[in-house]
């Protein structure tokens, strides 16, 4: 099943339930996917898809800590709960040993000996890792790896 149509299931699921806050949610998401579609004049993909709810989930996260430094507490919870939403779309994230992994296998396939190939590493691991690992996280383990 895509997720694209995922959505639209729960979407429904969610307006039988009368659960307001998850549809909002969901709505948001499929406003957004609708909007990327024809930004970029693309079908929507599942991989597209992931792109845009990891982007939603980190904007979220960024909103919850500016909320909490401004002791707006209700406001980050609020936003709190639509990052559970959005991110029980997403695959399951990886273990630090399996990103550690790819990581390694990724260096070598690429060749890497230092920081010039870091282009060619990451463009290997972006589309293993997208939506399952914190691209910012993995990018300094590399550089990390490469600098050695």
């Amino acid at each position: 099943m895509s997720l694209l149509s995922q959505l639209n299931d729960e979407m429904k699921s969610a307006m039988r339930a009368k659960d307001k806050l998850r549809l909002g949610v969901i709505r948001m998401a499929l406003s957004a996917i609708k909007q990327a579609e024809i930004d970029h004049n693309t079908e929507a993909t599942d991989e597209n898809i992931i792109a845009l709810l990891t982007k939603m989930v980190k904007q979220r996260k960024e909103s919850i800590k500016m909320f909490t430094d401004g002791g707006r507490d209700e406001l980050a919870a609020k936003e709190a709960v639509e990052v559970e939403v959005i991110a029980s779309f997403l695959p399951q994230p990886l273990k630090a040993e399996e990103i550690q992994q790819l990581i390694t296998k990724a260096i070598t396939d690429a060749g890497a000996s230092s920081m010039a190939d870091m282009g060619k590493v990451m463009a290997i691991l972006k589309p293993l890792m997208q939506g399952k690992a914190d691209m910012g996280a993995v990018s300094g383990q590399v550089r990390a790896i490469l600098n050695s």
